[in-house]
């Protein structure tokens, strides 16, 4: 079965691709999630539309995206957590808490499936995560974990 993503969707395609999946992971999953719709005459004509659409949004934001990257290439976050003596820390810091400290320190919204942690992050420390605002606008996010 043929059908057009309107949005990523892991281990199946990106959005706006033409992909060919199950008959039955596309009909009852993927089109009533809203995830997907097929590929029929119309729709794939329909298509060229929403992308010329997405492309007008997403050149906008390009200026934003740049704007918040430079002011987040700038800062160092701090992140606490629990920790033994050891220095490793109960847990490990996600990208959820990445995006909470970018919101509560520079006020700057991040989608959490944005921000990409390279390394697993188990230890009291400093690191790096990378930050995937626009195919062509990404930064490296410097933070610091430390023991609460």
């Amino acid at each position: 079965m043929e059908i057009i993503l309107l949005q990523d969707i892991e281990n199946v395609g990106a959005k706006h691709d033409l992909v060919t999946v199950k008959p039955g992971h596309g009909r009852n999953y993927l089109i009533p999630q809203g995830m997907a719709i097929i590929a029929n005459k119309s729709n794939r004509a329909r298509l060229n539309e929403m992308i010329r659409q997405e492309e007008r949004r997403e050149s906008k934001k390009v200026g934003e995206y740049q704007e918040m990257a430079s002011k987040i290439q700038s800062e160092v976050l701090t992140i606490g957590a629990k920790a033994g003596t050891s220095g490793k820390i109960f847990g490990s810091v996600t990208n959820v808490q990445i995006a909470q400290v970018l919101k509560e320190k520079l006020g700057i919204e991040v989608d959490r499936r944005k921000i990409d942690i390279p390394e697993e992050v188990k230890n009291l420390g400093t690191y790096q995560a990378n930050i995937n605002f626009h195919p062509d606008v990404s930064c490296l996010v410097n933070f610091e974990v430390v023991e609460e």
